[in-house]
């Protein structure tokens, strides 16, 4: 209501009228006169907000003068007694919600209080639970201590008695030992007693003694020679009668000739026919392994046997990686040892050399197979141990390869251990012989056995092996190509078909992968490795597909094992020594493509085209 009065709330209040106070004397401005209250003016007053304005209330009475005559009076006061209401209710509905907020702060004072309670009450619960477990857990310690001390004491009772029961066996033994040594005593006072009697008696019957014995000698005497007597009047009787009567002397003679002839020939008898039984139905010992079956081994195993004899020939060459131009002549030498057999011509012996895994035993068993003949493996290695003893398995071994029926391929493996030279080698007397009988079973060519040699090391074969010698083959470390080919085999050998054959164990599961590609990247890693390196390359594939945890073979997994194999590789390379490496100095493994003109020395070679064994890491890291 302040238009009522005249006042503008937006405008500052005008300053009060200065209100003179009384002071002190002098009514000046010292004491006792009148002192204005505030800031004092020019003209001796000062203003304060909260005085009185009395010009407001001549306006107010002003206002209300004019309101009263104005035609809008009753309008105005219903204004204002509306805006008062107004204000009221606002009042009113602000402490609805100052009571609503008390009633809500009660509420949450409540939950608050409950929340407490709730919580003291777990709290309580969980101490509780606290003690009930430390009162158990006193409980049981109290147990256990209680169990430990019964323990103790039993220990304590049973140590006792030990003790006890060692103090009476030790009384016990003591006195035994005393009883013993107090019999002893008597013993020995009784056995001297004895004697001493006994050698007083003797002493004194020493003629009665000497008398009886020296009848006894008589009484036996007598009675041996009159035994001799009677056995030689006896045997003399008899062979007067015999000498007498001419027909028993000589069916005597006659018998006893009989007889002896009879022991000896069948001696004799007896010792050719175990010779031909071992021939026929044997194996000599010194033969590693054999494709011709005898009857103890068709008795141990029949079905092997039977497929043995229904098995059909086989390709020379199939499963066998090796150079084209190799493969043609190891075709032709198939072909033309069959043609011989069929033909019952002699047979040629061959040699084959190269480095280890090449594929040498592998063909040798391939051509027996294709030319429908026997093969016998052997090694140089087990004559040496022999002895003298050598000359004999040699002589059984051809005796035995003598009676073959379909004719016998004789691989000698690491025959260099045996067949070194003589001139410069230093071998034993033994080995010598051995050597020598060996040489004279092979002078000539032979229509029953084809002797096939291999040797990592043919220059150090004898000059008179080489002479027997109709052809030499060298199988050298397969190319990229032939690499490649191998891994192809293997790897579908080893990893492609046991993930498509059923099995009773566990099946093999492969990712997909570009197998060709990845064939021609292994052949690229694995250069200088043999063939047989590159089939225990593909049994590791397998060992490691088996030993994964879902059985799959990885892309992965593969390289690892290549990487692997090539670093055991370089290893295996590196532990050749220099003994090894003078060893194989005139050996010239060239790679294959390479071709060595003729006329070049060895040494040359190496150096220029070839390399040695110790050389492989060289190509390989």
């Amino acid at each position: 209501m302040s238009w009522l009065f005249g006042m503008n709330k937006n405008q500052p209040l005008p300053d009060a009228p200065q209100v003179p106070v009384m002071g002190g004397e002098g009514g000046e401005g010292g004491e006792g006169g009148v002192q204005p209250v505030g800031d004092v003016g020019a003209d001796g007053y000062r203003s304060e907000a909260y005085s009185f304005d009395s010009t407001a209330l001549e306006r107010a009475a002003k206002a209300a003068k004019d309101l009263e005559k104005s035609k809008f009076a009753k309008e105005a006061l219903a204004l204002s007694q509306q805006q008062e209401i107004t204000r009221q209710n606002e009042q009113q509905v602000k402490i609805k919600e100052y009571e609503a907020t008390i009633e809500n702060m009660k509420i949450e004072q409540k939950k608050v209080e409950g929340d407490q309670r709730r919580k003291y009450l777990e709290e309580e619960g969980k101490q509780a639970k606290l003690k009930s477990e430390y009162q158990d857990q006193l409980a049981r310690r109290r147990y256990e201590d209680q169990l430990v001390q019964q323990q103790r004491m039993q220990e304590d009772n049973l140590r006792k008695q030990e003790e006890s029961v060692a103090k009476q066996e030790a009384m016990r033994k003591a006195t035994l030992e005393h009883e013993m040594e107090l019999r002893a005593k008597a013993d020995m006072k009784r056995i001297e007693a004895e004697t001493a009697a006994r050698a007083k008696v003797e002493r004194e019957n020493q003629d009665l003694y000497l008398e009886q014995i020296r009848l006894k000698a008589k009484e036996h005497r007598g009675t041996v020679m009159e035994g001799i007597s009677t056995a030689g009047g006896v045997i003399g009787s008899g062979v007067q009668a015999f000498l007498n009567n001419w027909d028993q002397v000589v069916a005597a003679a006659a018998g006893a000739s009989l007889l002896y002839l009879g022991y000896f020939s069948a001696k004799r008898a007896t010792g050719v026919t175990a010779n031909y039984i071992q021939a026929r139905l044997g194996k000599p010992s010194l033969v590693r392994d054999t494709s011709r079956l005898t009857v103890f081994q068709v008795a141990k195993h029949p079905v092997e046997s039977v497929k043995k004899m229904l098995a059909k020939p086989q390709n020379a060459l199939s499963g066998i990686v090796l150079d084209p131009a190799l493969e043609a002549r190891l075709r032709d030498v198939a072909l033309a040892t069959k043609n011989t057999k069929l033909n019952r011509g002699m047979y040629r012996n061959l040699l084959f050399y190269g480095p280890p895994g090449t594929g040498k035993t592998m063909f040798a068993k391939k051509l027996a197979m294709h030319s429908e003949m026997d093969y016998a493996i052997l090694t140089g290695g087990d004559v040496a141990p022999m002895g003298r003893d050598g000359v004999t398995a040699v002589h059984k071994l051809f005796d035995w390869a003598q009676t073959s029926k379909k004719g016998l391929i004789l691989f000698v493996d690491e025959a260099d251990a045996f067949l070194r030279k003589r001139s410069s080698e230093t071998i034993s007397e033994d080995l010598r012989a051995t050597l020598n009988a060996f040489l004279y079973r092979t002078g000539d060519q032979s229509d029953k056995f084809m002797m096939v040699l291999a040797s990592n090391t043919p220059e150090q074969l004898d000059w008179a092996i080489n002479d027997r010698l109709d052809e030499v083959v060298e199988f050298a470390l397969p190319g990229k190509d032939e690499r490649e080919r191998l891994v192809r085999l293997y790897f579908e050998k080893y990893v492609l078909l046991p993930t498509v054959e059923g099995s009773k164990g566990r099946r093999l599961k492969i990712e997909e992968m570009d197998y060709g590609a990845l064939c021609s990247e292994i052949a690229g890693e694995t250069d200088g490795m043999s063939g047989r390196e590159i089939a225990k390359l593909g049994v590791s594939w397998q060992a490691a597909g088996y030993a994964s945890e879902d059985g799959t073979i990885t892309r992965a997994m593969i390289m690892e094992k290549v990487e692997d194999a090539v670093k055991q590789h370089n290893k295996k390379m590196t532990w050749l020594s220099d003994e090894e490496n003078r060893e194989n100095r005139q050996a010239t493994y060239h790679k294959p493509g390479v071709i060595i003109p003729p006329g070049t020395k060895p040494s040359t070679a190496i150096k220029e085209l070839g390399f040695t064994a110790r050389d492989f890491s060289k190509f390989t890291m």
